[in-house]
């Protein structure tokens, strides 16, 4: 209704604290599963696609020799638009993933993860298996249940506590900013190290020279 948007400088907020599978949980989690949902939870946990991104992931976006995909959509309370960040984006595939999605190749229709019928999954139905495969893999967390959003988290701070650059997490997860990223920082306290001690190294054979 406004002929303008006006300017608005937005209040600074302190970022939310996240939660996320410990690599001694995450395998549990996986041999609990139900097998036809494993597949699902595998490749929220080794690609960081969110929820949506997932059930709206199709075998066209799907490059499994060249162990990739695409992710050019996603689905949020009902409303289908770009995913986060607001663009798409290229995600590599770890070997264990394009297996995975190898047996998982079905002709129900053009979604990868679907109904028998080939709809489309719901929230629903996705939340309800995630929680009787955390409850048979015997986790539990003092606070909150374990929600598909903190399998992206996990995705995230395993990236981190590998030791792979903020940079490159920053463009597999799709965040728009460094800054959203930043939250991982606190896991990867080796990178930091080795990256320091790398200027106790050799000299460079060759030195640049500027004109």
């Amino acid at each position: 209704m406004l002929e303008h948007v006006p300017r608005v400088k937005l209040f600074k907020t302190e970022k939310p604290a996240f939660d996320f599978l410990s690599f001694e949980e995450a395998e549990p989690l996986l041999n609990a599963a139900e097998p036809e949902w494993r597949t699902l939870i595998l490749s929220a946990l080794k690609t960081g696609l969110r929820h949506g991104e997932l059930s709206w992931l199709q075998w066209g976006d799907l490059d499994l020799p060249h162990g990739k995909l695409q992710v050019w959509r996603s689905i949020w309370q009902g409303v289908t638009g770009l995913p986060k960040g607001g663009r798409g984006r290229t995600v590599d595939l770890p070997v264990s993933v394009v297996e995975a999605l190898k047996a998982h190749r079905h002709l129900c229709g053009p979604y990868v993860f679907c109904q028998p019928g080939g709809q489309p999954l719901t929230a629903s139905m996705t939340e309800h298996r995630l929680t009787r495969a955390v409850k048979s893999a015997g986790i539990s967390w003092e606070q909150g249940a374990i929600t598909w959003h903190d399998l992206c988290h996990t995705y995230g701070s395993h990236l981190a506590m590998r030791g792979v650059a903020l940079k490159v997490i920053q463009g597999l997860m799709g965040h728009a900013t460094i800054e959203m990223t930043l939250r991982y920082a606190h896991l990867s306290p080796e990178a930091r190290e080795s990256a320091v001690q790398a200027l106790d190294g050799s000299i460079p054979h060759s030195r640049a020279v500027l004109g």
